[in-house]
């Protein structure tokens, strides 16, 4: 059975409210799933760590960085932070990690803890019977000298091979000799990564790590091996802090941007379309509501540059709505009925709508697959922006005109 436009409208609505209270930090929205903010609103810090590579090999470089990109993000863990961005920066003269935290409070300790190289080992593994412990030896990851991607001669299956120096090959071969049958515990940082389990006495300083790997899973044992192994310390170069008292008069001022434009925009609707204008308003004040409502509950980390790319769909979000209703303005001129001149407007618009916004989309995308940090967010908002604006157009202000054109009242009134 055909749902009558009138309920399809009214669940539409109702959904906006919800979102409405969902996305209002006063209400019940705020407990079950609060903001996530950008170190621009929130305050916090943002550090640049230079990366010494001069002692790994140019082939492992993009190996240690990745696998150092990983251990810092389980450091910054510890501390509870929101989402925290740690991106690589890399050119032919150097290569820096940049690590931005949200809301941080003991900065101090965050940058000890990130500062320090990652340490990998070895231990065994004792059973004693429900109870598992590590014993420290002496094999860690200073012996060894790389890993590396492999695929089975035979099943093509992924692969971790691991290579020791001389010295390490020779601790490597007697604990596993110790350990036939056993599985010998690799931690990073006190975090077991791995506990492969020994097959035989393995001698001359090559290992191969096997198991049900997917090839991501084992490119990231990969790059934790070469973080804990490989000589690359980091050094803090640039700290800069933002204060929360900044980060809110920041979002303060966004938020009344965001609220001017639409009024203004509202008020255009209004003056020049009139009756249609008002059903435009209302349709945009439901395309804020739900853009919203999905940033928070996705959740995106918003900010400023986020918040720049929600404020710009605003004003996109009208676009597909001027385009229908001088439309519709040119089939009433010929002679159609209201009724008609609509739908024959929402058909003739619709291509230039398409195609515009689908130009947008691949845009966005592009920008959010190939960069990083403030552009990134504003990539994001701006793809779900537009996504949404072409609903909110093509569904809600439809819906308002079926559902209220027909009433010889609302039509004298234009």
């Amino acid at each position: 059975m055909k749902k009558h436009p009138a309920f399809i409208l009214l669940l539409i609505v109702v959904t906006a409210i919800a979102a409405g209270f969902f996305v209002y930090p006063k209400y019940w929205g705020q407990k079950f799933r609060p903001w996530r903010l950008g170190l621009d609103l929130v305050g916090g810090s943002h550090l640049v760590y230079q990366v010494d590579l001069s002692k790994v090999a140019a082939g492992d470089h993009d190996s240690v960085l990745n696998g150092l990109r990983d251990v810092i993000e389980r450091r910054i863990n510890i501390f509870g932070v929101s989402e925290p961005q740690i991106f690589v920066a890399q050119s032919a003269q150097s290569a820096n990690l940049v690590v931005e935290l949200a809301g941080v409070k003991d900065i101090s300790e965050a940058i000890r803890q990130i500062g320090e190289t990652p340490f990998l080992d070895f231990r065994d593994v004792e059973q004693n019977g429900s109870t598992t412990a590590f014993t420290q030896t002496n094999l860690t990851g200073r012996y060894i000298t790389g890993a590396q991607l492999e695929f089975n001669s035979q099943t093509q299956a992924p692969q971790v091979a691991i290579s020791f120096n001389s010295e390490g090959a020779g601790i490597f071969e007697q604990m596993t000799g110790a350990n036939v049958g056993k599985p010998i515990a690799i931690f990073l940082d006190n975090t077991l990564i791995e506990a492969p389990v020994v097959q035989q006495r393995i001698s001359g300083g090559q290992a191969v790590i096997t198991g049900k790997f997917t090839v991501d899973e084992a490119k990231k044992l990969v790059e934790r091996f070469n973080a804990g192994a490989l000589p690359a310390p980091i050094t803090l170069i640039s700290q800069q802090t933002i204060s929360p008292t900044l980060g809110t008069d920041s979002l303060k001022k966004a938020a009344i941007a965001g609220i001017l434009g639409t009024i203004l925009v509202m008020l255009f609707m209004l003056a020049y379309y009139r009756f249609f204008g008002i059903f435009a308003g209302m349709s945009l004040l439901i395309y804020i509501l739900l853009t919203l409502g999905i940033f928070k509950l996705i959740p995106i980390t918003l900010s400023l540059a986020g918040l720049a790319g929600f404020i710009l769909t605003i004003g996109m979000a009208v676009d597909a709505n001027i385009l229908i209703f001088e439309r519709v303005k040119e089939e009433i001129k010929k002679g159609l009925s209201r009724t008609t001149a609509i739908e024959e407007g929402f058909r003739r618009a619709w291509p230039s709508i398409r195609d515009s916004n689908t130009s947008t989309i691949i845009t966005a995308i592009i920008l959010y697959y190939f960069t990083s940090s403030f552009v990134k967010g504003f990539a994001l908002t701006l793809l779900i922006g537009v996504v949404v604006s072409m609903f909110s157009a093509i569904t809600t202000t439809r819906l308002f005109l079926k559902v209220f054109v027909k009433n010889p009242i609302r039509q004298s009134a234009e």
